[in-house]
């Protein structure tokens, strides 16, 4: 089967990781770069040695044959490309956080599922080895049921310094951090009901929230803490470690700082080293995420050259934004919020 040709729209900091691991992937290539900033085109297209490079996305769509595009921009720009590229017949990734808003995101998903074209969010945290090996441990039943979980993402680390903006927006941890550990949980433990949330502001520097605690209703009826900060100075910083405590009706299953999973279940106790390959591009300690990054790409890949839906497609993610939307409802009201209204 022919090469699935690409382009990439956004030549930012997180662009790099997509970029090393579409070189990475069998059966795809970025053969077109597209950003507004010329230097930044500069670079990226010097790196990976792209000579196709537009300042203007219309330009990219009219002048390519395009098999898909990675849309890797801040989320002002997100449904004007999306909508773009639905435009155009152009099957769509789309980086997170997915829109503004949940009006925008629904108008994003019908734009393309109108077009007949593949729609998938970039949500790649649950695409993470430690977290896929959480899964495969309940998929199996050795922990039963489970009743409870908490995902929890807690550090100091300066997510500033190669992100700034991230310093000055009125929403800051639930929308860019949060939305991740929050799909986590629905990967889990399925889909919400019921979201109550708390946020705080610690550090002076910055406008948005860099706490956030989330109490979860699961319709299959478990019940979760989702808790986020970038405020909480450890002995050893676990930057950017997802850790993850669940209880099942016949067990337990705890993702350690470390990347030191155990499972408590039906056949006993058994400890593992969970630890994503550290690939050739990659450092640490962003490896991790940037493992994902090849797995979910990949998982892109193979749904278009299979037809199938990928498992962060848009019409899914709506459900992880309407919890990002219902945490930040619920920590100003301090009330529950129910996503059913959300997602109508």
């Amino acid at each position: 089967m022919a090469e699935l040709r690409g382009a990439l729209i956004g030549c930012g900091f997180f662009a790099v990781n997509q970029m090393h691991a579409w070189r990475d992937i069998e059966g795809a290539s970025i053969a077109a770069i597209c950003d507004r900033d010329p230097d930044r085109l500069r670079v990226v297209g010097d790196q990976f040695g792209i000579t196709r490079r537009y300042t203007d996305a219309a330009a990219l769509f009219a002048g390519e044959r395009l098999d898909f595009v990675d849309i890797a921009t801040t989320v002002p720009s997100h449904r004007t490309l999306v909508e773009m590229a639905a435009q155009y017949g152009v099957p769509v990734i789309c980086q997170k956080p997915f829109a503004p808003s949940l009006a925008d995101a629904k108008a994003m998903v019908k734009a393309c599922a109108d077009a007949g074209v593949p729609l998938m969010v970039h949500e790649n945290f649950r695409w993470q080895s430690p977290i896929q090996a959480v899964r495969a441990v309940l998929d199996s039943g050795e922990i039963g049921t489970p009743f409870f979980g908490r995902i929890s993402f807690r550090s100091a680390y300066d997510v500033f310094s190669g992100q700034p903006y991230l310093a000055t927006g009125r929403r800051f941890i639930i929308e860019d951090l949060g939305i991740h550990i929050l799909d986590i949980a629905r990967f889990l433990l399925g889909d919400v009901s019921t979201v109550t949330a708390r946020t705080a502001r610690v550090n002076p520097g910055i406008t948005g929230e860099d706490v956030a605690t989330m109490l979860m209703d699961h319709t299959g009826g478990a019940t979760s803490v989702v808790d986020c900060s970038y405020a909480s100075k450890l002995a050893t910083e676990p930057f950017p470690e997802t850790l993850i405590e669940i209880d099942g009706k016949d067990g337990t299953i705890r993702l350690a700082q470390g990347y030191r999973l155990t499972v408590t279940g039906r056949s006993g106790t058994v400890v593992s080293d969970v630890s994503p390959p550290l690939l050739a591009w990659a450092s640490r300690p962003w490896h991790n995420i940037q493992e994902s990054v090849v797995a979910i790409q990949k998982h892109w890949v193979d749904c278009l050259t299979n037809g199938t839906e990928p498992a962060t497609s848009g019409a899914d993610n709506l459900k992880t934004l309407a919890l990002v939307e219902a945490a930040y409802a619920g920590a100003a009201s301090r009330e529950p919020v129910q996503l059913d209204a959300l997602l109508k």
